[in-house]
């Protein structure tokens, strides 16, 4: 699909649907727009289509009115406009009745809306319908164009996080995660690593080997580079995602149903790599590392069994009390690694705990951290894309609950504050830094008639650092 920016007035004779953007108050010289916006401001409706007939063809219209200016409000009238807009085949958008700022926030709203619209994975399917919409005209005065490259950017990194994510766990395994990942990364201009099992093992990894010893996929370490900022010796900013490509528990084994959703268990992996990808893409003036933990996590004979004890990579022995805790054990070792890279800011992602679901549902990720002003940085950068988040606490008595007798300490914290424990058995990773944990163990796919996954947190992860740089 492609967009492009015409700074002008549309014409009468445009023969492309048309989508006029306007605000209550606007004024049309197309009468039938005119007439669109009187019915709406008639109604409790923020949107209306039609068509008509135009030089001797029908032509499909809509009208879309403002009336809340702020960005949640635009996001939700820009999503209802692009399910109309998917079933078209070229659309001219007038935003010319429109000011600045809003002509600037619909740009980047309907260009995600439209992509996240016509999304489909369909590759294991012998009949594809593929969308016909080929073509997006923003007819407007105003200076755009920025918007529209932010707006492409998160398209580009949410289709990636939700290819990842929906491919089955017989094709995207820890080998093909790190294959995609290098190869992405040289798409967009940065540099991989990939350090397999000799490498962990040699680096003292032995959290992350214990997870993966379950299963013939093996282990592997991805780690991506960015160098944007102007000065090439500018602390970076890390991102850690959780790449377990398929997840059953291990020993301590799920219940069958919907298992089959365990392959969405790489999600925080996947929207690290979408997000890196896309900050690549744009050239943002920052330094960036991605650094990416892969395995399955299954049982067998040689699996990992409760009660065993682990040293990880920083030399805290881990009593592991359940196998189906393992996003917390490979995570900490990628993020003792991260200290190398004398970090600016880590912030990792995972779906990590099913307790974050009972907290806060399927609408808001948690995020958790050590310094409050990251977690601000975020929380401002989700309310700006609305990137639903929401903050939980992370006080020191949380650590009790995950006092070992036999070790430094245990992989859970009993029922409650599941959510809460996890970020702290991992903070006892994170001193050296400054970080926060996204759980987005709600948020990262959709279960029933729609299930796939959400791209999410990528709009607030390339906010974020948008924000940054």
């Amino acid at each position: 699909m492609e967009f492009n920016i015409k700074a002008e007035q549309l014409q009468p004779q445009n023969n492309s649907s048309l989508l006029i953007v306007c605000t209550a108050n606007s004024k049309h010289n197309n009468p039938v727009a005119g007439t669109l916006l009187s019915q709406l401001q008639q109604q409790p409706k923020d949107f209306i289509a039609t068509h008509m007939v135009e030089q001797n063809h029908i032509q499909a219209l809509a009208v879309a009115c403002l009336e809340q200016e702020d960005y949640a409000s635009i996001q939700k009238l820009a999503s209802t406009a692009a399910n109309w807009a998917k079933e078209q085949t070229q659309i001219s958008v007038d935003l010319n009745s429109l000011p600045e700022v809003l002509a600037q926030q619909w740009v980047q709203a309907f260009t995600i809306a439209v992509g996240e619209a016509v999304y489909c994975f369909d590759m294991f399917k012998k009949d594809s319908n593929p969308v016909s919409l080929k073509h997006i005209y923003y007819y407007t005065v105003h200076a755009v164009s920025e918007y529209l490259n932010k707006g492409e950017a998160v398209i580009y990194g949410m289709n990636i996080c939700k290819d990842l994510g929906n491919a089955p766990g017989n094709l995207c395994t820890p080998a093909y995660l790190a294959s995609f990942a290098s190869k992405t990364a040289t798409d967009v201009g940065a540099h991989a690593r990939i350090m397999a099992k000799a490498d962990i093992q040699e680096m003292g990894m032995n959290a992350l080997l214990a997870v993966a010893q379950g299963s013939s996929a093996g282990a592997y370490l991805i780690e991506l580079q960015y160098h944007g900022a102007p000065d090439a010796e500018d602390k970076p900013v890390v991102l850690v995602g959780k790449g377990i490509t398929f997840d059953s528990g291990g020993i301590s084994l799920k219940p069958g149903a919907a298992m089959d959703e365990m392959k969405f268990d790489m999600c925080g992996a996947a929207a690290v790599i979408g997000t890196f990808a896309a900050a690549a893409k744009l050239k943002l003036p920052l330094n960036l590392i991605a650094i990416i933990p892969t395995c399955e996590n299954m049982p067998s004979g040689n699996a990992t069994k409760p009660g065993d004890i682990v040293k990880a990579m920083n030399g805290l022995n881990i009593e592991i009390l359940n196998t189906d805790a393992e996003g917390r054990l490979i995570l900490c070792d990628a993020l003792t690694y991260a200290e190398r890279f004398q970090p600016k800011t880590v912030i990792d992602v995972a779906t990590l705990t099913g307790a974050c679901i009972i907290a806060l549902g399927h609408v808001a990720q948690g995020v958790l951290g050590n310094d409050q002003s990251v977690i601000d940085q975020l929380l401002h950068a989700a309310a700006s894309i609305n990137d639903k988040t929401w903050q939980l606490p992370l006080f020191d008595e949380y650590k009790e609950q995950l006092k070992s007798n036999f070790a430094d300490l245990q992989n859970i914290g009993g029922r409650p504050a599941g959510t809460i424990t996890a970020a702290a058995f991992l903070s006892c990773f994170t001193k050296s830094y400054p970080w926060a944990h996204l759980d987005i163990a709600g948020t990262a796919w959709h279960s029933g008639n729609n299930k796939g996954a959400t791209g999410r947190p990528v709009p607030l992860l390339l906010e974020y650092l948008i924000q940054q740089s």
